[in-house]
C-alpha cells in the first residue's frame, strides 16, 4: 500500500498536549532547546481544560499557618500511604512556584478584594490552599499555557496519532512513529528523548469523567511496547458526582465545587445519607469515602429510578451558584434543561482518574527506558490509593518543568544516537497490517465490551471472583481482536486511531484486572469485598509488566512530615457491600 510519509526531527518529542505536555514544551522553548508537541485531539480541547475545582498549592494567603509540609502530610495520608514521599515533597514544595509561573504567563485566578489569590477548601485538606478561576480552572490553565506555547512558536501537530516509541537495540529511545487522524500521513519522528504526557485510562469503564476517545489507556500501552513498567494501575479515582443522563454525557463531572460550597447529598428515599459514613466531614469528605457511600446507597436499593443519588444545591443562594458554579449551571441547563437553583442533580460515582501510571523514578520521572519520560496522569508515585482533589493540576506544573529540563539535559549529554531500522519497520507493519484487516469484528462494539467487563468486574468494589470472571472476557476479546475490520472513510483516519485506542485499552484493562487481583485488601479507593480489611503487607506499590505483578518497597515518610499527618488512616467511615 503506498503513503505519504514525513520525517521531522527534534531534540525532545512531547506526546499529549494537555496541560502537563505544554508546561514541559514551555520549559524546552523558554531554555532554546528544540522542542515538538504532538497530540491527537485538539490543543484547546484537551483533557486538562475539564479540571473544573482548582489547583493546589500551600500560599498561604488565606491560613497563614500553612505550609508545604502540611500539603505533604495531607497528601501522604489520603494516598493511604502509598504515594512516594519525595514525589510528594517534590509536588509540595515546588506547588508555590508552579503558581508563580502561571501567573507570569499571564492565568486569571480568582483573587480577594486586596489582590491576593483566594483560596478554597477542598475535600480533606488541613488549610484553605486550592487556587481556582470560577469552577472552570483547568480550561484557564489551558487556554494559558496554549497562549504561552503560541508566544514562544512552539510546534504543535494536534492531529497527529502516535503508535509506537520508537527504541533502538541499546533499549534507548529515538523518536516515534505515527500518522495523520485527516489524512493518513505517516509521522517518522527522530528525537533524543521523548517526553510522553498522553493521559490515563479511565475511559475503558462505561460512565466516565472522559469524553470519547481520550484516556484510552495509549501512555500504558506506548510505554509498555517500548520497555517500561506501570505502577498501581488498579487504583483509580471514582469521582462521586458524575451524571448519568443523558447516555452519550453520561460521567460529565459536576465539579466537586458543588460540595465544597455547601452542596448536600441525599439517596432515593430522600435521606441524607453521609452522616453513616463520615459524620464529622459529611459532604466534604474525601473521593473515595463519598464516592463508596452513593456506591453503597444505590447498590442497597436507596438509589433515584435511574441509579443514582441527589446532589442538591438549590438552597444556596442564587448569587452563590451564579458566581461559584457558572459551569455546573450552564453545563445541567444545556445537557438536560435542568436549573440547578431549583432542582436537584442525579448523579452516581464516575471512573475519573488514574492514579496509578507509568512507572518513574521521582526526582526526574525518567522510565526504564533510556531517554524516556511520562508526566501528568500518564506517570505514577503522587496520589497512591486516594488523590486529593486539586494536586493533579499543580503536579503538571511542578513536573513539567522538572521533566523539561531532565530532557534536555539527558539529550545534550548523547555524544551520538543509535538508530534502529527494524524498528521502524515493525512500526510501519503495524498500521499496514491494521489497514489491511477486513474481518467481521467491530472496533466500537469491542471497545464496549472492554468497557462493560471493566465496569462489571473492576469498579467502586471488587472481588476476586469478579476480577477473575473479568480476566476470562478479556481473553475473548483479545482472541476477537485478531478479526477486526479497520475502513478510513471520507472522514479521515478515526478508525484506525479506534484500533489503535482498542489495543491500548485491552493492554491497560489487563493491567487492571491483575493488579487489582494481587491487591488483597481494602485501601483508598481500592475496595475489595472479598477482603475488606486494609493490609499493612501490602503497604507497597504494585508494578506490572506482560511478565506478573511485582510489589515495590515505599520509602520511608520524612519525620518533620510524619509528624503532621494527625490522624491514623483507617478505613472508618467506609462501608462495605
Amino acid at each position: 500500500m503506498s503513503h505519504t510519509e514525513r520525517q521531522i526531527s527534534t531534540t525532545v518529542l512531547v506526546i499529549g498536549t494537555g496541560g502537563s505536555g505544554l508546561r514541559a514544551a514551555i520549559e524546552l522553548a523558554e531554555a532554546g532547546v528544540d522542542v515538538l508537541a504532538l497530540g491527537k485531539r485538539s490543543k484547546s480541547d484537551a483533557h486538562t481544560s475539564l479540571a473544573a475545582g482548582g489547583i493546589n498549592a500551600a500560599l498561604s494567603t488565606m491560613d497563614p499557618e500553612d505550609s508545604w509540609q502540611q500539603h505533604a502530610a495531607d497528601t501522604l495520608k489520603e494516598s493511604y500511604l502509598l504515594a512516594n514521599p519525595h514525589t510528594v515533597e517534590i509536588v509540595t514544595s515546588g506547588a508555590a512556584r508552579g503558581i508563580e509561573d502561571l501567573e507570569r504567563y499571564g492565568m486569571p485566578f480568582a483573587r480577594e478584594d486586596d489582590g491576593r489569590i483566594s483560596q478554597r477548601f477542598f475535600g480533606a485538606h488541613t488549610y484553605r490552599r486550592t487556587a481556582f478561576a470560577g469552577d472552570y480552572t483547568g480550561l484557564e490553565i489551558q487556554r494559558t499555557l496554549v497562549n504561552r506555547a503560541a508566544q514562544l512558536n512552539v510546534p504543535i501537530l494536534d492531529t497527529v496519532y502516535v503508535t509506537r516509541i520508537l527504541v533502538n537495540d541499546d533499549g534507548a529511545v529515538f523518536g516515534a512513529y505515527g500518522f495523520d487522524l485527516e489524512d493518513g500521513t505517516r509521522y517518522l519522528i527522530h528525537a533524543d528523548s521523548v517526553i510522553l504526557a498522553a493521559g490515563g485510562h479511565n475511559r475503558i469503564w462505561r460512565r466516565t469523567s472522559s469524553r470519547r476517545d481520550e484516556n484510552t489507556g495509549d501512555s500504558f500501552r506506548l510505554a509498555v511496547e517500548a520497555g517500561g513498567r506501570l505502577r498501581d494501575p488498579e487504583l483509580v479515582q471514582f469521582h462521586p458526582s458524575g451524571i448519568i443522563e443523558p447516555e452519550n454525557a453520561a460521567g460529565t463531572l459536576i465539579s466537586e465545587a458543588a460540595r465544597g460550597e455547601g452542596g448536600i447529598l441525599r439517596n432515593g428515599l430522600g435521606e441524607r445519607f453521609m452522616g453513616r459514613y463520615d459524620p464529622e466531614r459529611m459532604e466534604l469528605s474525601t473521593r473515595d469515602r463519598v464516592a463508596l457511600a452513593c456506591y453503597t446507597e444505590i447498590k442497597e436499593g436507596r438509589g433515584t429510578p435511574n441509579g443514582g443519588v441527589w446532589l442538591d444545591v438549590s438552597h444556596l443562594p442564587r448569587e452563590t451558584i451564579m458566581t461559584r458554579l457558572p459551569r455546573v449551571y450552564q453545563t445541567m441547563l444545556e445537557l438536560q434543561m435542568l436549573d440547578i437553583t431549583k432542582d436537584p442533580i442525579e448523579i452516581a460515582p464516575t471512573a475519573h482518574y488514574s492514579m496509578g501510571g507509568v512507572w518513574v523514578r521521582p526526582e526526574d520521572h525518567s522510565t526504564d527506558v533510556p531517554g524516556l519520560y511520562a508526566i501528568g496522569e500518564a506517570s505514577s508515585g503522587l496520589h497512591g490509593a486516594n488523590r486529593l482533589g486539586g494536586n493533579s493540576l499543580i503536579e503538571l506544573l511542578v513536573f513539567g518543568r522538572i521533566v523539561g529540563q531532565a530532557a534536555a539535559s539527558y539529550s545534550a549529554a548523547l555524544d551520538a544516537q543509535t538508530r534502529s531500522s527494524a524498528a521502524v519497520a515493525v512500526a510501519r507493519g503495524e498500521i499496514d497490517a491494521l489497514l489491511a484487516g477486513d474481518g467481521p469484528e467491530n472496533v466500537r462494539a469491542l471497545q464496549r465490551a472492554i468497557r462493560n467487563t471493566m465496569t462489571e468486574h473492576a469498579g467502586v468494589v471488587r472481588s476476586e471472583e469478579g476480577l477473575l470472571a473479568g480476566l476470562a472476557e478479556l481473553d475473548a476479546i483479545e482472541a476477537r481482536m485478531a478479526d477486526i475490520g479497520v475502513h478510513p472513510d471520507i472522514a479521515g483516519y478515526q478508525d484506525l486511531a479506534h484500533a489503535f485506542d482498542l489495543k491500548s485499552a485491552a493492554l491497560a484493562a489487563r493491567a487492571t484486572l491483575e493488579a487489582a487481583l494481587e491487591r488483597r485488601e481494602t485501601r483508598g479507593c481500592h475496595n475489595r469485598s472479598d477482603y475488606p480489611e486494609l493490609d499493612p503487607a501490602l503497604q507497597v506499590n504494585l508494578v506490572w509488566s506482560p511478565d506478573g505483578v511485582t510489589r515495590e518497597p515505599i520509602p520511608a515518610i520524612p519525620e518533620g512530615i510524619a509528624a503532621l499527618m494527625r490522624e491514623e488512616v483507617t478505613v472508618g467511615g467506609k462501608l462495605l457491600e
